[in-house]
């Protein structure tokens, strides 16, 4: 096992199924990524159980320099504890994240929305518009409007957007963002789940009590039994083997401190 790391170093790397985590915070995270922005196109991805599940088959792809991974929800929290004894600095999930990020990179961010429901972009486009001066630049569904992949692309870079939010849910966000990034013009990927249904208002997100004690998951749970079920029991059980069998290996792994 680790030896835990110093607490000074903003971005340490975690190794949790099969992935290496950044163990860092919103304030340490976001001017890296502006720095990154700089110097080369860069994938962020939020590693949930659901991630580490199903995101097994990405896993030699997603370990580059060109893309972060960083921990979302009390399950990794909880895996990184029994695998190293450590514990993550922040929890990071895309929800709270994102707009922080969009907010602080301010008129430089061009964003573009994919994935969801039709007509979740949209109403996620004018949230981000009204609530967080986000400047949305184009949307599009994640059906119909994503099927021609070459007309997609054509659009995401005739919007001249630098940042694109691909909301698929893991591991199809994940897929679209290897399969297409070296086509696109923009230097931020980010794949970020239900994001677009909750600032559409589509989904609710947890009373602030319930996000305190980290419980977001199964208010979730309670609102949709049916799809998230076997997330959080069968696929918590998966999850937990591959950290507990990947331990600390991983092939090549890297500090991303810059």
């Amino acid at each position: 096992m680790d030896t835990p790391l110093p607490a000074t170093r903003p971005h340490d790397i975690i190794a949790l199924g099969g992935f290496p985590i950044m163990r860092t915070t919103s304030a340490a995270l976001i001017p890296l990524l502006q720095q990154k922005m700089q110097q080369q196109q860069i994938a962020l991805c939020f590693a949930n159980t659901n991630f580490i599940v199903k995101c097994q088959a990405e896993q030699a792809a997603l370990t580059g320099d060109d893309t972060i991974i960083v921990n979302d929800g009390i399950g990794i929290d909880i895996a990184t504890w029994l695998v190293h004894r450590q514990r993550f600095t922040e929890n990071l999930n895309g929800t709270d994240f994102t707009p922080q990020l969009l907010q602080q990179l301010g008129a430089s961010a061009r964003v573009f929305l994919l994935g969801a429901k039709p007509g979740i972009a949209q109403r996620a486009a004018q949230t981000l518009a009204t609530q967080y001066q986000v400047n949305v630049v184009g949307v599009r569904n994640g059906y119909e409007e994503a099927r021609n992949a070459e007309m997609l692309i054509s659009a995401i870079n005739a919007s001249h957007a630098n940042v694109v939010l691909v909301a698929m849910g893991n591991p199809y966000q994940e897929q679209w963002i290897l399969k297409h990034r070296h086509q696109l013009n923009a230097t931020l990927l980010m794949g970020v789940g239900a994001l677009l249904d909750f600032l559409a208002g589509d989904k609710t997100r947890a009373p602030a009590l319930v996000q305190r004690l980290r419980l977001e998951w199964f208010y979730r749970l309670c609102l949709e039994p049916s799809r998230l079920l076997r997330r959080y029991t069968l696929d918590i059980a998966q999850f937990l083997l591959l950290c507990v069998r990947s331990g600390d290996r991983i092939h090549h792994l890297r500090h991303s401190g810059g």
